[in-house]
């Protein structure tokens, strides 16, 4: 069997991206093969084949960390051919060959079965749905309701700051989104934010106080950096910030202020390692209470031939809400 692949190739000029043809021995150990339908853009992916991104392992590599498509072939008593399946996090896409090739395959301990979702929804939902899932479980458990007030989503108009958006707005939150491209509004209003803003803080070179004006109940922040310092300064008494970015940077300036006098809590959001069990529960409520709204609204199509071109606007932090690779 031969099919088309993405491969990333390292050398001296940096790294190349381009279609080849492989047969299965390209593929890597792993009881469940995938025909691929679909898979996603996203952050890590732009990493994967930019110089020094510090997420691949070794090249070559196929990225892709969603693979999402109908079992070919399966020695694993968990799944049979044709059954619809999505697989993310773990090493795909960095370490073990992703989605963006026509065939891939992966332990079956690291495949969810679909039963609502079509694959095409899978995908748009992807690592940073299922990120946005978290955070908002995180959130709900929590126990905070609309009554407690606004709740803050930094990086808005990107894939995890999007699905955050559209996700609270069906519990009923008033949701105020944060984000800094001006052309997002209209996407984020009709997504359920109650109100846009820009980046904060809203002065970047101001100093971030210990404790500012408290603003929000809690808040999902795909930002990280200063962001994260102003959000956790500035969220009301025992709320929550469920952090998941660090396209802001990896410095947290902030102090213990916010969490031994106001009783905030910090939730550190990882879908990378999360294990299988916990993540398809979290699948199953992605296709029923926590099943996104609007993905026609925040998914937009991207065939393998515009990848290259694709990953380097979200390097470049040009993208907004989802992008479908169509395999």
């Amino acid at each position: 069997m031969t099919f088309t692949a993405m491969v990333a190739r390292e050398s001296a000029d940096g790294i190349s991206l381009a279609a080849e043809t492989v047969d299965d021995t390209f593929l890597p150990l792993g009881e469940v093969t995938i025909k691929v339908e679909y898979s996603s853009i996203n952050y890590k992916d732009a990493l994967a084949v930019t110089p020094r991104g510090g997420v691949v392992r070794e090249y070559p590599i196929v990225p892709g960390i969603d693979i999402a498509g109908a079992v070919s072939e399966s020695t694993s008593p968990e799944f049979a051919p044709g059954d619809p399946v999505v697989a993310h996090g773990y090493d795909i896409g960095t370490a073990r060959h992703g989605g963006y090739a026509e065939y891939a395959r992966v332990p079956a301990d690291q495949v969810v079965r679909l039963e609502s979702l079509s694959t095409r929804e899978a995908a748009a939902i992807g690592t940073a749905g299922f990120t946005a899932a978290m955070s908002v479980k995180a959130i709900l458990d929590g126990g905070y309701r609309p009554s407690d007030g606004p709740i803050l989503v930094t990086g808005a108009s990107g894939g995890v700051g999007s699905v955050s958006v559209d996700l609270l707005s069906k519990f009923g939150f008033e949701v105020v989104a944060s984000s800094g491209k001006p052309d997002a509004v209209d996407l984020l209003t009709r997504l359920g934010a109650s109100s846009v803003i820009g980046r904060l803080p809203e002065d970047p070179e101001a100093r971030i106080r210990p404790l500012d004006k408290q603003r929000w109940s809690s808040a999902v922040d795909c930002v990280g950096g200063r962001t994260l310092a102003y959000v956790l300064s500035t969220v009301r008494y025992g709320g929550t910030v469920a952090a998941s970015g660090l396209t802001g940077g990896a410095d947290l300036p902030t102090t213990v202020m916010p969490f031994i006098l106001r009783g905030v809590t910090l939730a550190g959001i990882d879908s990378v390692q999360l294990g299988i069990t916990a993540r398809r529960a979290l699948w199953q409520r992605l296709e029923t209470d926590l099943r996104p709204q609007h993905l026609d609204l925040l998914t937009y199509e991207v065939g393998l031939d515009e990848l290259p071109q694709a990953l380097d606007r979200i390097l470049a932090g040009g993208a907004t809400g989802r992008g479908v690779v169509t395999i």
